[in-house]
């Protein structure tokens, strides 16, 4: 698979050519290729292109309806696209949805788990569930508390967690599937500034581990401190994308909004 010199980013004066870095040489774990999905005459992903590699976390921002969601269900195989490719680990989706999505981890922004069961069990469950049901009650244990979950609170039903507390368990079962890739759908939406940057600090230690991380967000500060590329889309389409070391918060608010009016 070729490979260019420079990410090309679109023909402006905010978002200059990012060099390649060592990382960029592997082969995607996430790739979209000319993707598009309609639902009638209305475009909700409009010839998306997206490449993301082992240990990258690209944050996607833009409003409602920009085409975030819609693209994140197109990755899972919840969804079938209206033309183009999309691909998990060299998989791809529409011809082998079950074994791409078995090299994801997805964490939605309402966790969706058992209130009467524990997180202990819960996490059983779905590691169960990804070919993981091979791993003790200790191993199970440690993962939680490795994803920021406290030990006191393993055992405890589900249904007394915070939101916070629901989302570390999201983490801990990608951890346990060992998944290529992590999405994540608005994961911080309702989180208090602590549980925030908790969860910033566990998406910087899978990307430590070369996990691909595709995160849907609102979040710009948090896009900017968690992200290694950001991507704005609006209408479908993705406008345009860039390093987050190349630029501040307040140049990602501006080049934003900029996009927002255009």
């Amino acid at each position: 698979m070729s490979t260019q010199a420079v990410l090309e980013a679109p023909a402006t004066s905010e978002a200059p050519p990012i060099p390649i870095r060592e990382a960029e040489l592997e082969d995607p774990v996430l790739e979209a290729r000319s993707l598009v999905k309609r639902y009638g005459a209305l475009e909700a992903v409009a010839g998306l292109d997206l490449s993301i590699r082992p240990g990258e976390v690209y944050c996607l921002l833009g409003p409602n309806g920009a085409g975030k969601t819609t693209t994140i269900h197109l990755f899972l195989g919840f969804i079938e696209p209206s033309s183009g490719r999309v691909r998990v680990s060299g998989v791809d989706v529409a011809e082998s949805a079950l074994e791409a999505r078995r090299r994801l981890a997805y964490v939605p922004e309402q966790v969706m788990l058992y209130r009467n069961l524990s997180g202990l069990e819960n996490l059983e469950y779905f590691a169960a569930l990804g070919g993981r049901g091979s791993l003790s009650p200790d191993r199970l244990t440690d993962i939680l508390v490795e994803a920021g979950l406290q030990r006191a609170a393993v055992h405890d039903r589900v249904s007394g967690y915070s939101k916070g507390m629901r989302q570390k368990v999201g983490i801990a079962i990608a951890i346990a599937k060992e998944a290529d890739a992590l999405l994540l759908d608005e994961p911080t939406s309702g989180l208090d500034p602590q549980a925030s940057n908790e969860f910033s600090e566990l998406i910087e230690r899978l990307k430590d581990r070369g996990v691909a991380v595709l995160m849907a967000t609102h979040d710009l500060f948090r896009a900017k401190e968690t992200g290694t590329r950001v991507g704005i889309m609006r209408y479908g389409r993705l406008v345009t994308e860039m390093g987050t070391e190349e630029i501040g918060h307040a140049d990602l608010e501006r080049i934003y909004l900029k996009h927002m009016h255009d």
